[in-house]
């Protein structure tokens, strides 16, 4: 099977696709120490929400609680994996990175940053009851 091209700064080009298999394929193509960091993120998002929604959208996972809305998006970066809580405004405490959009927030995770699980799944079950952002 040929593996997917990765497109600027390290994203796996995937297929869209509906379900956990997409997902995974997304993140079995992700190059490097950012796989884990993606698998990782995987792991508490399901954790925190079984039965969670994924897709893979625009090259990206994406995670939802309602039925076509989604809270969640990862997307990989030269430098870093990218977060995008959709209506991480509304989150507390607001994740740190600011969007051009007043209700997206982001967090950015680099290879020495050390991820605070605890906080991060906290920030999952809040947006995850939260109305979702269709897309």
């Amino acid at each position: 099977m040929e593996k997917p091209k990765l497109l600027a700064g390290g994203n796996p080009q995937i297929p869209k696709g509906e379900g956990d298999a997409p997902v995974q394929a997304n993140i079995d193509a992700v190059p490097g120490w950012k796989q884990e960091v993606c698998r990782n993120i995987d792991r508490l998002v399901q954790q925190a929400l079984p039965g969670v929604r994924k897709a893979v959208k625009w090259n990206s996972p994406l995670y939802g609680a309602g039925e076509k809305t989604w809270f969640l998006g990862l997307h990989c970066f030269e430098r870093y994996v990218k977060v995008s809580f959709f209506q991480g405004a509304l989150l507390d405490p607001i994740p740190p990175g600011q969007s051009k959009q007043a209700e997206v927030r982001y967090l950015d995770i680099r290879e020495t940053d050390a991820m605070d699980e605890v906080q991060f799944a906290a920030w999952i079950r809040q947006a995850a009851a939260l109305p979702g952002v269709k897309m």
